[in-house]
């Protein structure tokens, strides 16, 4: 569990989805977009190929609070913006900073980018302490 206090910096999260992670959460989601599972369509529509799944980013900033949290209970409240499209094979990187502590609850800033481009912004979490 990390240190919960105003201005402390979560530990960085990195995950690096494979090439088959879109069919995989495809399958858990219900979410068969061919922009997600379908390279030729995606690259037809002006995609750069199959994008990963805005739920399963948000996922691994709900993760990355969750592990600083000590575990999913600890997770109260989790607002995202989805601003980028994701790629699989290129790592994802979440980071986040304690914003404030207040009501026993620690309010954190968090992002996540891939290749320096945030593809989810102005996150925000609030973790239980």
């Amino acid at each position: 569990m990390a240190e919960l206090q105003p201005g402390a910096e979560l530990p960085e999260l990195a995950v690096t989805p494979d090439r088959h992670l879109t069919i995989r959460y495809a399958g858990a989601s219900g979410d068969f977009n061919p922009i997600h599972v379908d390279e030729e369509f995606a690259k037809q529509v002006g995609l750069p190929g199959k994008i990963l799944h805005g739920l399963w980013s948000m996922a691994q900033v709900a993760r990355a609070q969750t592990q600083a949290g000590g575990g999913p209970h600890t997770l109260r409240r989790l607002s995202v913006q989805f601003r980028g499209m994701g790629l699989p094979e290129r790592e994802v990187k979440v980071t986040g900073t304690v914003r404030e502590v207040r009501d026993g609850l620690a309010v954190v800033d968090t992002v996540a980018e891939q290749d320096g481009t945030q593809i989810i912004r102005n996150a925000e979490a609030e973790i239980q302490i």
